[in-house]
Order: structure tokens, then C-alpha cells, then sequence
């Protein structure tokens, strides 16, 4: 029977090893993204491993240590990542051997991980949104193939965006930290609109300027100096993804967002990248993002599935009553805000 490990390695050797290994890590595996975890409140680089099946290395996985409220756990963002496409028995050998590894550190209630198959051990995130659908553009193909391989309302938008002489795309990474307090209330206008949470300002200026415009770089559109809409993408090699996005009414009227896109497009396939994902679209397990999905797709005629996260626990008792708690929270804010929209006797006059 085949004999299986995980073993801990020092940076540069997870990183020389899974070149070896023919992989292509994506940003948050690599050692690059420690300099985001280092630089953020409650974050720290834990540890790299790479899991051996008869000494060979199959899969490779960086973890950061996050500090919750009352709670300790593992984030491999992106994690494992594969030599081949791994089997369901694979994955739970792997993760048995993973949980075995971690378990001698009792500091942390679960490890949050990626997975391409479904198992009982596996629970949905305690917190955020996963997602196992997304959008990738090939960024290989031409301008011209590009264009041609979206859908119809994909490419009638984006030639509209490129008519509107008003509409001025461009990349804003050197100015961040001196255009961003205008951007950030971009960002506010669209979670009020949208119906989701941001973070602090400070957040997403630490991810530009711990990662460097190797790694994340600021893109905008504006109509006569006004900020319309913007965008945060990080590269790693030839992969690109767009992490965060925000527009203004103004901004979607004038069809900035489908400008932006095409902008990024074409400026990162002149800097070498040949796959740019989207970042997730609705599924099964993430109806919360249909309101992305019809944006997202027009670009695209083709929907990536890719591997969602999980929280495996390390911990089952603990894991448990954090379960419970959070439902408690839950429950206990959803009757807060029934109260809230309740109408009183004087309103019902």
C-alpha cells in the first residue's frame, strides 16, 4: 500500500520544489503573499507543506494563521494545489494527513482549504461567501479573438464603452495612496447598493502597497476627472484575478465597468499574463452572488468550475460550538432588524 506524508518545508524550497514539480502557484500560495499577511492585523504566515505519496510530492499547501473574534484557525487561500487533478481518495488521504499534522498544535479550531470534492468531514465556511464558479478570460487570444469569443451583449458593451469619448480608463497603481479616499467612497456607494460589507480603507491600500504592482495594481475609469469606477487586480506570472471592484450609478449608466474590464484586459496581456479570472459567480452553494453573474458572463461564453473552499475541522468540539454561536448571532440580528422594520402604531396611522 502506498505511503503517504506531509512535510514541512522552508519557503524557498516549497517554491523551488513546486516548480520542479511542473506548478504554477497561484499568488496566495506564494511566498509573494506573506508580505500581505505580515502587513495585516490578525494575520501571519504558519507554515508551507508539500504532501508526499512514495516520496513524491503530489500537492502543495501554504497556510496563514488568522486571529478570530475568540478564535484561532488555518486559511490555505487558494490551497492545495495539485501536480494532477486529484481523486476523491486523494483528497481525503491528504486531508487526513494534513489534519494529523496540524492537530499537534492546539491553538486552532479548523483549517480553511480548497477542495474538489465533496466529503462528510468537510463543513460550509463558518464565514464569507465561497465560491466553486468563476469566469476566466484567455488573455492568449488577440484583442480582436477576444472580443469575438464574448457573448453578443458583451461585445455591444464594450464597443459602446470604447465610443464614449467621455470615459477615460487608466491605470492609477503609483497614485493610490493619493487618489483612494475618492475611490473608497466609490466602494461605500456600491456595499449600500449592493448589500455587502467592505473593509477599512487602510485594508486595500496595505494589499497594494505590501504586494507592489509586481503583485496588485489600481485601475480606474473617469468621466472629466470624476472617478466612475475602479478595480484591484493581483498577478502572479500569467495569472491575473480582479479582487475588488466598485462603480457609481453615474459610472454603471455610462457602461465604465465594461470599459474598465477591456482596459484590464488589454494591459495585462501586454505585461505577459494569458489567464484573467473574474472571481466568482453564483452557484449551488453561493446563490448570493447572482447579481454578479450576468455582468460577469458577457465576457465569457464559457463558466469555469473550480475547486470551493471548506472549513475542515481540527478541533470537532470547539468547531462545534462556534457553529452554534455564530447561529446564535445569526438568529439574534435577524429578529434585532424584524424589530427594526416592524411599524409602529403611528406609522400604521
Amino acid at each position: 500500500m502506498p505511503t503517504s506524508r506531509i512535510v514541512s518545508l522552508p519557503p524557498e524550497e516549497f517554491m523551488s520544489r513546486a516548480a520542479a514539480a511542473g506548478v504554477a502557484l497561484p499568488l496566495e500560495q506564494s511566498a509573494a503573499w506573506d508580505r500581505y499577511d505580515v502587513a495585516s492585523p490578525g494575520r501571519t504566515p504558519y507554515g508551507r507543506y508539500a504532501w508526499q505519496v512514495d516520496g513524491e510530492d503530489r500537492a502543495f499547501i501554504s497556510l496563514t494563521a488568522f486571529s478570530g473574534r475568540g478564535f484561532r484557525y488555518l486559511w490555505a487561500k487558494e490551497g492545495p494545489v495539485w501536480t494532477e487533478a486529484p481523486t476523491a481518495r486523494h483528497e481525503e488521504r491528504f486531508q487526513s494527513d494534513l489534519m494529523a499534522a496540524l492537530k499537534k498544535d492546539r491553538r486552532h479550531a479548523f483549517v480553511r482549504l480548497h477542495a474538489h470534492h465533496r466529503s462528510p468531514r468537510l463543513h460550509e465556511l463558518l464565514q464569507s461567501i465561497p465560491f466553486d464558479r468563476t469566469v476566466i478570460l484567455d488573455l492568449s487570444l488577440s484583442s480582436e479573438d477576444l472580443l469575438a469569443s464574448m457573448k453578443k451583449r458583451g461585445r455591444r458593451d464594450v464597443r459602446k464603452s470604447l465610443r464614449n469619448e467621455d470615459l477615460v480608463a487608466s491605470e492609477e497603481t503609483a497614485r493610490a495612496e493619493e487618489v483612494f479616499d475618492e475611490l473608497y467612497d466609490l466602494l461605500k456607494e456600491t456595499g449600500d447598493r449592493d448589500g455587502f460589507g467592505i473593509a477599512p480603507k487602510s485594508s486595500y491600500l496595505r494589499m497594494l502597497s505590501s504586494l507592489g504592482p509586481e503583485h496588485a495594481r489600481l485601475f480606474t475609469v473617469r468621466a472629466h476627472g470624476e472617478p466612475y469606477c475602479w478595480g484591484i487586480v493581483t498577478v502572479n506570472g500569467p495569472r491575473a484575478t480582479y479582487y475588488y471592484a466598485a462603480s457609481s450609478a453615474a459610472g454603471r449608466k455610462a457602461g465604465a465597468p465594461d470599459l474598465l474590464v477591456w482596459h484590464m484586459t488589454e494591459t495585462l496581456r501586454d505585461a505577459g499574463v494569458t489567464t484573467f479570472d473574474l472571481m466568482g459567480i453564483d452557484s449551488e452553494r453561493a446563490p448570493q452572488l447572482a447579481g454578479v453573474r450576468g455582468f460577469k458572463t458577457k465576457f465569457s461564453e464559457e463558466i469555469a468550475e473550480v475547486p470551493g473552499a471548506w472549513d475542515l475541522p481540527l478541533q470537532p468540539v470547539v468547531y462545534h460550538g462556534l457553529t452554534l454561536a455564530l447561529k446564535a448571532k445569526r438568529s439574534a440580528l435577524t429578529a434585532i432588524r424584524n424589530l427594526r422594520s416592524r411599524p409602529t402604531e403611528s406609522s400604521r396611522d
